[in-house]
């Protein structure tokens, strides 16, 4: 009886505060892919040093997790394998040195850790893989590494060592390590970098290949990776960072030290032109303004497949640099309004790398502020899966603590809308699992609507759940 008067008073004082269930027309929340590169290899980003106690590093990758929440940015791209090692609990490559030593269990797991973190603050995590590229400047590596258990495979390169793409055994390594990834974590994308052959003075590496025989290797790669990766789990989006140049003379406008296409065996125009990928987020380093000019290249880039998306590569690290003295914060501001003015089925930008925007390069912050005005949801992928997700049925309660929201239904994203007046707003982004959510007084006494929107794990939109007063 105790109980059932209890039911009988929520109920009551929900009823009494006047929210009700209705359907009505609320407004899609804003699409947008806004993500940094956090870079693991030689602590570029995170962890700050090798050798930290487990507790730091978790400080620093939850103190990276949160800014990247507060500046509106809704993903990370995590690098979990820089050079054939595993910053996971991997069974198949030792663990990285860049953690806590060459082949030294760190004592939790880092990408685990990582996703339950962004994830509870409507982040998602690219598992960001550097495919071919073995052992750096003769750095030390842990037992079972690649380096010593198969040296046949590799290939010299300068200080560096890379597993040979055109031995087949090569290539089906580094897919078992990625699929590994994939099946055992929730993660939210694979992201493959631009190292596939060496850089020059080192792209001519003596493996008896011709140019278009390595393209054709790692055209084949990057094919069976798609393949297996959307056999396992269709949600999980596949991207790729070449080169911000195809070849020269693509767009003629520019100027071109590096020919990807030729040295590095990259031909991301066919990867995306033929459906390989879910994106390209080119290196697009540049200025607006010169012989590699930003807009020249986003024009290029994006006229490709107007089905698919390609997000710029912005170099936000360039900002008060000694490689580019003069260049401003500003400059991001306008790469940002020029990507969105050219993009044709989505939005969305990728800051190479996390340590300027965290530390607040030449107030780049105040850049992001400005443009990133509201939250966003990452754009849908309609070609793996487009089916929505149901209208979730959502109730209201109050407490002293304010308005609580409790729904059910099923959906990888819960987006949380309000609206007040005719005018609606994104208040959070919450991960699939959460059925519960509570708005204080302050914000829940200035609304007269409530909605509840469910997202596919392809990112498709849901009719979402209403409550008006």
């Amino acid at each position: 009886m105790r109980y059932l008067f209890a039911f009988f008073l929520l109920v009551s004082t929900a009823l009494a505060q006047g929210w009700q269930p209705v359907r009505e027309t609320v407004p899609e929340p804003v699409r947008e892919f806004r993500a940094a590169w956090v870079a693991t290899v030689f602590n570029l980003d995170w962890p700050s040093k090798a050798g930290l106690p487990a507790e730091e590093q978790k400080a620093e990758l939850l103190r990276i997790i949160e800014t990247a929440s507060r500046l509106r940015l809704n993903a990370i791209i995590l690098q979990v394998r820089p050079n054939g090692d595993a910053l996971y609990n991997s069974r198949l490559e030792p663990w990285s040195a860049w953690l806590s030593g060459p082949g030294t269990n760190p004592g939790y797991d880092p990408l685990a850790f990582a996703l339950a973190e962004a994830h509870r603050r409507g982040i998602e995590v690219h598992a960001w893989f550097n495919p071919f590229r073995a052992t750096i400047s003769n750095r030390e590596v842990g037992r079972g590494h690649i380096s010593r258990s198969k040296p046949g495979w590799l290939l010299k390169a300068g200080s560096t060592t890379m597993l040979n793409p055109a031995r087949a055994q090569a290539r089906g390594h580094v897919l078992r390590v990625i699929m590994d990834v994939v099946k055992r974590y929730n993660i939210d994308g694979v992201h493959l970098d631009d190292y596939f052959y060496p850089y020059p003075p080192h792209h001519r590496v003596a493996d008896g290949r011709t140019p278009a025989q390595r393209r054709a290797a790692i055209d084949s790669f990057v094919q069976e990776l798609y393949r297996q990766v959307k056999a396992a789990k269709p949600h999980v989006r596949v991207g790729i960072s070449p080169f911000g140049i195809w070849q020269p003379g693509y767009p003629a406008s520019v100027q071109a030290g590096v020919n990807a296409y030729e040295d590095l065996a990259c031909d991301a125009r066919k990867w995306i032109a033929q459906g390989w990928v879910d994106y390209l987020s080119p290196q697009l380093y540049w200025r607006c303004e010169g012989p590699q000019s930003f807009p020249a290249l986003m024009q290029w880039w994006s006229s490709i497949n107007p089905s698919r998306p390609v997000w710029p590569g912005i170099a936000s690290v360039r900002i008060d640099s000694k490689e580019d003295p003069g260049r401003k914060a500003s400059e991001i501001g306008r790469q940002i309004a020029y990507s969105r003015s050219l993009a044709r089925q989505s939005c969305g930008q990728f800051f190479w790398s996390w340590k300027s925007l965290g530390t607040n390069r030449g107030g780049v912050q105040k850049q992001l502020q400005r443009f990133y005005t509201s939250l966003a949801i990452p754009p849908a992928m309609p070609w793996s899966d487009s089916s929505r997700p149901a209208r979730p049925s959502v109730q209201a309660s109050h407490t002293s603590n304010g308005c609580t929201l409790s729904w059910e239904g099923e959906a990888r994203k819960w987006v949380v809308q309000v609206g007040s007046k005719g005018r609606w707003f994104t208040l959070d982004i919450l991960p699939g699992s959460c059925r519960r959510i509570t708005l204080p007084p302050r914000i829940a006494n200035t609304l007269d609507r409530i909605a509840i929107r469910p997202i596919s794990p392809t990112g498709m939109s849901g009719e979402p759940g209403v409550l008006a007063r």
